[in-house]
């Protein structure tokens, strides 16, 4: 590939012309990428302000029939008994502890919704589990409808073996996973309990981002600005100057 540009030869070597093609596709792809995920998030952000605008009771309805972060009025009897403690759960403000999912038996529902109460501290040793008791007359709780939260990587099962008092103490467990410490059905989704809710604890709930839009948004500069930097020094290295042709007399 040779190109004539004024005094100067555009003549690329072939593996600065796959390198570069290479490197191309990777970072706009990327960019691309980081792009799909800023919509996402900013979806998630839209639905959950979405939820806020209004409420659905719960009755004869399905939780995997409305969307998520959905408000929901549910009618219903706390089971205390049998409560579950979510290992690993920093509070807003990143102190180490708990959150405590209650088993709410809907009236009229087949399986068990599980309601988060909110973030407890983590007690002077693991041993030593807080108090979560709860009364267990019949209630009407409010609430917005999530998933369970879901660990960056998860690493080994989520109950520790030989643990099997309660309240469960569990680490990122799946729908299954509670079924089994149950022993009966659970809605695939969790209840967020609102803060102006009575019997709960600390409760700052927001959509499970990791990132926010944005950072997703300056992920993708960066990666198409290295495309275009990659672009430029390929043009850069493959300028040569002419080499004189003809024949000079004397």
């Amino acid at each position: 590939m040779t190109l004539a540009i004024g005094n100067r030869v555009f003549a690329p070597r072939a593996w600065a012309i796959v390198a570069t093609i290479a490197v191309l596709a990777a970072c706009v792809s990327l960019g691309w990428w980081q792009i799909g995920r800023a919509r996402e998030k900013q979806a998630m952000i839209d639905s959950f302000a979405r939820g806020t605008a209004s409420s659905v009771v719960l009755e004869g309805v399905t939780v995997d029939e409305l969307p998520r972060y959905q408000h929901v009025t549910i009618r219903g009897r706390y089971e205390p008994a049998r409560q579950v403690l979510l290992d690993n759960m920093p509070s807003s403000t990143g102190r180490p502890g708990y959150r405590v999912l209650t088993p709410l038996r809907r009236n009229g529902a087949a399986k068990l919704l599980l309601v988060d109460r909110g973030w407890v501290p983590l007690g002077p040793s693991r041993e030593r589990l807080p108090i979560i008791d709860v009364g267990t007359g019949p209630r009407t709780v409010g609430g917005r409808l999530d998933q369970l939260p879901v660990p960056g990587l998860r690493l080994g099962p989520a109950q520790a073996p030989g643990t099997g008092s309660w309240p469960r103490v569990l680490n990122f467990p799946r729908a299954a996973d509670l079924e089994a410490a149950l022993g009966e059905p659970v809605e695939s989704r969790i209840l967020l309990l609102d803060a102006s809710n009575p019997d709960g604890y600390q409760r700052v709930w927001r959509p499970a981002l990791g990132f926010p839009p944005e950072r997703h948004l300056g992920y993708a500069m960066q990666w198409f600005a290295l495309a275009l930097a990659a672009l430029v020094i390929f043009i850069a290295l493959g300028l040569r100057r002419a080499e004189p042709t003809g024949v000079h007399g004397s």
